[in-house]
């Protein structure tokens, strides 16, 4: 398996909405709109991070990171997500490497810290874990996690961008 991780490039942006697409279309708690929301993101000018995995020319994952808003007021937070690896490539270690890539780059540009929503099995493994006092209003709160970059955990309610409420 020869994976390479890199930037999105304007060339990515069909491919990346296929994949986001293919990667959700059988998951149970999904909102199948994931491909939506990377599009919202990128045209708000809200998507921090966005790369792809390619192998042999394809691209067979990605992962989005953009800014989340903290009640408390503090800055410098992001959300981790959608991430999406195409379904017959899926536990291969390719969400695995997007996922160090991505929180590498994270740290590399000041981020404080990040959260996400997801299954604490997989993501634990990353170090993110549920955090009391840190909620996402209406979700439960062990499938909100969080991971700072050495920064006192934020206290308060966390909210994502208006782009993850897109549908088209």
């Amino acid at each position: 398996m020869n994976i390479i991780v890199r930037n999105e490039q304007t060339d990515d942006i069909d491919a990346i909405a296929q994949l986001t697409k293919a990667a959700f279309e059988h998951e149970q708690h999904s909102s199948h709109t994931e491909q939506f929301i990377v599009n919202a993101l990128r045209r708000s000018g809200r998507l921090t991070i966005s790369l792809v995995a390619v192998e042999s020319d394809a691209l067979v994952g990605h992962v989005a990171i953009s800014p989340v808003t903290l009640s408390c007021g503090i800055a410098g937070w992001y959300g981790l997500g959608p991430i999406s690896v195409l379904p017959d490539r899926q536990g291969r270690g390719i969400g695995s490497m997007l996922m160090e890539a991505s929180l590498a780059e994270l740290r590399r540009q000041g981020g404080l810290g990040c959260v996400l929503l997801g299954d604490p099995g997989y993501y634990g493994r990353f170090g993110f874990k549920a955090q009391p006092g840190l909620e996402l209003p209406g979700v439960p709160p062990e499938y909100f996690q969080a991971l700072s970059f050495g920064s006192d955990l934020p206290r308060g309610s966390v909210h994502y961008h208006a782009a993850f409420d897109a549908t088209e």
